[in-house]
């Protein structure tokens, strides 16, 4: 016959398993922008992975302790003002772009190994030493269009958006180019919205969308079917098409004025030669968990 002191101890024993249990289940996201938060942490997530395993085991430890400083995520006053005047964001906002902006820069934050191919040096004074250049490269900002933007489209395309983004052509976006080009995706207004698009199309960045510009834009755009004896009657098709519609003064190329014209009158075309811009449920999905 057991004792009743040995009858508590089970229970007692009992409910700590239970509360164990219950601490093992994940934490439940809320509905509100869950899908963007857990797409946006898988990348920081990978990053981290690869990062920690580069690492030799003595140092595994430390590093998992480490955690990037409040002093390090702080926007400095200098880039608050900047971003103040120059885009459409509010103090919330900028503060909490500029904590996602470094922690960007912290999963290509360059080793002694790698510092070359991480970093933008600037070497054109002879004598002083060089100036490392932080930046978002190419691959992150492919990565954030896809998984935070939902923003899927041609590899042209896609790295046409990165050089309009990166305006001194450092192959890195700087804080600048990241509150900048945010600022034209998240609350954009039109004009400014044409401005980019145009930019974007404009292949060789001579001020004009050319014929055989546009063909090749529409050419990625369409699906080749099998059955077709011409893949690219399609589009040399909608490239006379867009010609007539687009060129208003009728010089055989597609000026900023006659972009912008046309946009104008049909809001429907601004992406007509290839997706660039974020849908609003996106931006709207962004912004609301940013300010959460």
């Amino acid at each position: 016959m057991h004792s009743p002191q040995l009858k508590t101890n089970d229970k007692e024993a009992a409910r700590q398993k239970q509360m164990e249990s219950s601490l093992d289940e994940p934490p439940q996201l809320s509905t509100r922008g869950g899908a963007l938060v857990l797409k946006s942490i898988s990348l920081f997530l990978a990053a981290s992975r690869s990062s920690r395993s580069s690492l030799p085991s003595s140092n595994k430890s430390k590093q998992k302790r480490k955690t990037m400083s409040d002093k390090e995520v702080k926007c400095p006053i200098q880039i608050f003002e900047m971003a103040k005047r120059d885009t459409h964001f509010l103090k919330n906002e900028i503060m909490a772009l500029y904590k996602i902006y470094k922690r960007l820069i912290a999963l290509k934050r360059p080793t002694p190994r790698s510092e070359k191919s991480s970093t933008v040096t600037n070497t054109s004074i002879i004598g002083k030493p060089s100036v490392i250049q932080e930046g978002v490269d190419r691959t992150i900002f492919r990565e954030l269009l896809h998984n935070t933007f939902d923003l899927i489209t041609e590899d042209m395309l896609m790295d046409r958006i990165f050089c309009v983004w990166d305006k001194n052509n450092l192959g890195l976006l700087t804080v600048e180019a990241w509150f900048s080009g945010l600022s034209i995706f998240l609350k954009g207004t039109m004009l400014e919205k044409i401005q980019f698009c145009f930019a974007v199309y404009d292949l060789n960045s001579d001020g004009y969308i050319s014929k055989e510009e546009m063909f090749q834009l529409l050419k990625n755009c369409l699906i080749k079917q099998p059955q077709d004896e011409d893949p690219d009657e399609g589009a040399k098709d909608l490239t006379d098409l867009a010609m007539r519609k687009l060129d208003k003064d009728k010089d055989g190329k597609i000026s900023l004025n006659d972009y912008q014209t046309s946009i104008l009158e049909e809001p429907l075309l601004l992406e007509a030669f290839g997706r660039c811009l974020p849908d609003e449920r996106a931006c709207d999905t962004f912004l609301s968990t940013m300010r959460a």
